[in-house]
Formats: structure tokens, C-alpha cells, sequence
């Protein structure tokens, strides 16, 4: 077997190229190998293959040269998913929807587009669709939006010295439910057993206060949720805060939050300081 010199140059360079595949490595250093005259048992022992396999490339080198030791196309069967399949499926599922429904599902789809449902599910998955997922989004038209998220995250990022912040909000309409009868305990083959059937004793407010530094949770349960009863949380607040640390709260802005009753309730207790988020922004909320 006779190289060029750009066959050797070419042939040296995939052997040793750290990007090449180790099979075309391989292949180019048995047809350097024979080309130094070595015979197939010899190149075989060498490189620790099969003679059989060194036979096979010196006869496609001599076929193809370079090119003979590239990969031949694989047998199988032809692909029948086409990329207009696959462009057909992801406009009909990102412009159109289906008639009589909001959104499409595999089975709709396939009906439409003549795909299998497993080969739409795979289109989708690939490129991320979820046609079922829905998000919500708010935008907030609080004219001073920029200056009260840089107060809040500014309290979350650097909260000033002697002083502890609070996010504070309230979940109302909580059922307070019992159990008609009381619960069985887990025995050994068997779990917990409860009766289905409950009993209603009207609904509660939670009124709770985050410590962003710690995570702590401080907690009040009340019939209401009247300025009467967040002026009564905040007097819990302040006997449950140490009295020389400042207290800078971060609420939201509900009614409650902002009636005479409590303005002068904060006036007689300059440690407590309000923050109020941005209007449509709960997000801004930890608590």
C-alpha cells in the first residue's frame, strides 16, 4: 500500500487529534500500518484487533482512500417523521386551537397532523411544549413601584443595625374543622383511620409575622380581620421583640394595614416602622 504525502500528513494528524473518534483513530493507524509493509496478522497483533478487521480497512482504503474510512449509512428503514412533520406539529400547537377545546392534547393532535400520539409527545418534549400548563402573570401600576421594591429587597439584602424585620400578613377564611369522631392510631398492619365526615366550627384568621433573617414565626389566631385585630397583633409583636431592637415590618396594602386606629398606634410606638410593597406585588412578600 502506497500513501501520498497528504494521505500520511492527513492520516497522522486523525490519528493523533484529540477531537477525532477513537474508531477513525484506529483506522487510519492500520492503514499507516500497512503502508509501512507490515502484513494483517502483524498490524492485528500490534494493535490488538482481529486480522479480519485489518483486512476489511486496507481494502477500503484502497476503494476509497480518505474517504473509504468514514462511516457507510446505516441499514434501516427510512425516517417517516419528516422536519415538516415536526414544524406542522409545533405551529399548530403554538398558533392554533383546537375546536371546542382551550388547548390541545396528544390525541387531538395526532388526529390532526396524522402522527402517531407517542410521536407528538416526543415533539413536544423535545422542545418543551406544554400545552396544559398555564401561568398567570400581574403587572403592578403602583406609580412608586421602583422605590418600594428597592426598600423591601434593601431590607431582605442589607436590614439595618439593632433591628429585626418582619414580613407580616394574614390568610382569613380558614374552616376550622374537628372530626366527628376521634382518630384511631397506626397499628401494626394497619394505618391511621379517620372518619370521613367532619364537623364545622365556623372560620378563623392567621395573622403571622416572618423573621427574614431567621425564619421564626410569630403567630396569632383571630376571629376577625379588622384593623381591632391586627392592633391586637401588633401589641403581641411588641411584647415578643426584644424592646431595644427597632422593628421594620413589611406588609402589604390591604385596608387594615393603614386605618387612623393604627397610625396612632404607631405614633406611640416609634420602633415599629411600615413597609409597604408595591401594589399587585404579594410576591415581594416572604411570609
Amino acid at each position: 500500500m502506497v500513501l501520498t504525502d497528504d494521505e500520511r500528513e492527513t492520516l497522522l494528524r486523525w490519528s493523533r487529534r484529540a477531537t477525532s473518534a477513537q474508531a477513525l483513530a484506529l483506522r487510519c493507524r492500520i492503514v499507516l500500518a500497512c503502508a509501512d509493509g507490515l502484513s494483517n496478522t502483524q498490524v492485528g497483533v500490534d494493535l490488538g484487533i482481529h486480522p479480519t478487521t485489518v483486512a476489511t480497512w486496507r481494502k477500503r482504503f484502497a476503494a476509497g482512500r480518505l474517504e473509504g474510512l468514514a462511516d457507510e449509512k446505516r441499514p434501516g428503514p427510512a425516517r417517516t417523521v419528516t422536519d415538516d412533520h415536526v414544524e406542522d406539529v409545533i405551529v399548530r400547537t403554538l398558533e392554533t386551537t383546537p375546536k371546542g377545546a382551550t388547548h390541545w392534547s396528544t390525541r387531538e393532535m395526532a388526529k390532526q397532523s396524522g402522527l402517531s400520539q407517542s410521536t407528538v409527545s416526543r415533539i413536544w418534549r423535545t422542545f418543551g411544549l406544554k400545552p396544559h400548563q398555564v401561568d398567570t402573570f400581574k403587572l403592578s401600576k403602583d406609580p412608586q413601584f421602583i422605590e418600594k421594591v428597592r426598600d423591601v429587597v434593601g431590607l431582605y439584602l442589607d436590614p439595618p443595625e439593632r433591628a429585626i424585620v418582619l414580613c407580616v400578613d394574614e390568610k382569613s377564611q380558614i374552616q376550622a374543622l374537628d372530626r366527628s369522631a376521634p382518630v384511631l392510631p397506626m397499628m401494626p398492619g394497619m394505618p391511621e383511620r379517620r372518619t370521613h365526615d367532619y364537623l364545622r366550627g365556623g372560620v378563623t384568621t392567621l395573622f403571622a409575622a416572618l423573621n427574614a433573617a431567621t425564619g421564626e414565626v410569630i403567630g396569632s389566631l383571630h376571629r376577625r380581620h379588622r384593623a381591632v385585630e391586627f392592633k391586637k397583633f401588633l401589641a403581641k409583636l411588641d411584647r415578643e421583640v426584644p424592646a431595644e431592637l427597632d422593628v421594620h415590618l413589611i406588609c402589604d396594602n390591604y385596608a387594615t394595614h393603614k386605618t387612623p386606629a393604627i397610625q396612632k398606634w404607631l405614633l406611640t410606638h416609634p420602633r415599629f416602622h411600615m413597609h409597604f410593597t408595591p401594589t399587585s406585588s404579594s410576591w415581594l412578600n416572604q411570609v
